[in-house]
């Protein structure tokens, strides 16, 4: 099958030290949930949180989940519901939920002992939620780190992970920073290769500052079998990832973000806005250096998954 890529036009750099962003709508605003690291230029809390910033004014809302990390965001009606995984303990996911983005309340979603527990992503699907989440932890259940698996919710709050023996993605290599939309009659998941250059270099050398990461669409029906698109890598390292998308970006930041190495496209997340859909993904080095971008497709969600396959 041949394959025409759904052009994906990069608008620029947003940020810099932020790599996990969520893009949702929120009440008619295009908003992004981030989950910022304590080393985050403007941080100096010296802990790690989440917040939303309105993509169009900059404003940000109350800071939350204190000392969490590689959080994500899903509107469901009245309810903005955020999932995070619990420092120092990566085997527990909590979930939040708010209808102001002023108070939340919080619970645990998931608690698998042994578990390492990383990034994750929510979609409402045919018959209730899934998610799909990434694991690093222990290498008898993940084989190569990582490895994505899922777990169904009929309230958002509380998780039930599928089969893990069968219902796994990708154990005989790197697949992380997973994003799951429904598009009838498939869920699309987007999903992170890992490439070492060079090729030949043994896999125990490998250091992932020295890889190149590229986010992959697949689908599936039934979590079990998956099918890969012929126009895959979903976005590549450009020039374009350097675009100053941000006009308060100060001199310093103008030249930090002209001089740093790229070897990534990775970290995706997308929501539909305006009958378009809107992509956040990093750009860097995997090395503690990487930059919040954003690009877009003129087109809405559905149209630009199918586009991947059809």
């Amino acid at each position: 099958m041949t394959c025409t890529k759904p052009l994906l036009r990069k608008l620029g750099t947003l940020d810099c030290d932020i790599i996990e962003a969520t893009p949702v709508v929120w009440q008619g605003r295009l908003l992004r949930f981030e989950y910022v690291q304590a080393m985050h230029w403007a941080n100096d809390t010296g802990h790690s949180f989440y917040h939303f910033v309105d993509m169009e004014t900059g404003a940000t809302t109350p800071r939350f989940g204190w000392d969490h990390n590689y959080g994500s965001a899903h509107v469901e009606g009245d309810t903005m519901y955020v999932f995070g995984t619990v420092r120092p303990d990566y085997s527990k996911m909590e979930v939040f939920w708010s209808q102001d983005l002023t108070t939340w309340d919080s619970q645990l979603g998931l608690h698998l002992p042994g578990w390492g527990f990383y990034n994750q992503s929510v979609c409402k699907g045919p018959d209730g939620y899934m998610m799909a989440f990434e694991v690093g932890e222990p290498p008898e259940l993940v084989g190569q780190r990582f490895t994505l698996f899922f777990a169904t919710s009929s309230d958002l709050k509380n998780w039930q992970v599928l089969p893990p023996d069968d219902h796994a993605f990708l154990r005989d290599r790197y697949a992380a920073c997973p994003v799951l939309r429904w598009v009838e009659p498939y869920y699309y998941m987007v999903y992170l290769e890992l490439f070492h250059t060079p090729a030949d270099a043994p896999a125990e050398t490998w250091r992932i500052e020295n890889c190149t990461l590229e986010p992959y669409v697949v689908r599936t029906q039934d979590f079990l079998h998956w099918e890969s698109s012929d126009c895959n890598p979903l976005l590549s390292i450009s020039p374009e990832d350097k675009l100053l998308a941000n006009p308060n970006f100060t001199d310093a930041q103008q030249a930090h973000i002209a001089g740093a190495v790229n070897r990534n496209n990775s970290d995706v997340d997308l929501c539909e806005y305006q009958n378009q859909t809107v992509v956040l993904y990093s750009w860097g080095a995997q090395s503690g250096t990487e930059f919040l971008a954003e690009a877009i497709y003129d087109g809405p969600l559905d149209q630009f998954f199918r586009a991947w396959f059809d």
